[in-house]
Order: structure tokens, then sequence, then C-alpha cells
């Protein structure tokens, strides 16, 4: 589930693990596929581990979806230029 509030708090479960994340963008991967959250002012303000709960606060300008069907998390196109 992903749930946005006003464009400044974004509330992400199914979580599963998270790749980079500076004040503009935050990579993640959930159990539905990989996610990018765009933005300015990105902060992680909370994450379980238990329940896969991601909590991103700041200016948030765009939620990118990726493959579910990938079977590795980054890909072959993100293993080649990482």
């Amino acid at each position: 589930m992903i749930s946005l509030e006003n464009r400044h708090r974004l509330v992400i479960t199914g979580v599963t693990d998270t790749d980079k994340f500076n004040e503009n963008s935050v990579m993640l991967y959930s159990c539905m596929g990989d996610i990018t959250v765009k933005g300015r002012d990105l902060h992680i303000c909370g994450l379980s581990v238990e329940n896969g709960e991601m909590v991103i606060e700041g200016e948030i300008s765009s939620i990118i979806y990726g493959d579910s069907f990938v079977s590795s998390p980054l890909g072959f196109f993100g293993r080649l230029f990482k």
C-alpha cells in the first residue's frame, strides 16, 4: 500500500530493502517491485523491518514504479551500470 498525504508524507508498506537514498531520491524494493521516490528535502522518518513499512517526508514530486517480474533487485542494466 502507498499512501501520500499532501505530497509531503509518504507511507509505503511491503518494503523489503532500500538501495540508495539522498535528499532528492529514495530507491527501494517492495514485494511488488522496485519503487523510486523523487523530490526535495526527502527524509526517511521511519523504517520498520518487522512489517516492511517506510515513512518518507519532504517535498515529493514523483513516485516511479518498476517491474515486479525482475529476478534480481537491480536487473541486468542495474548490475551493468552500478
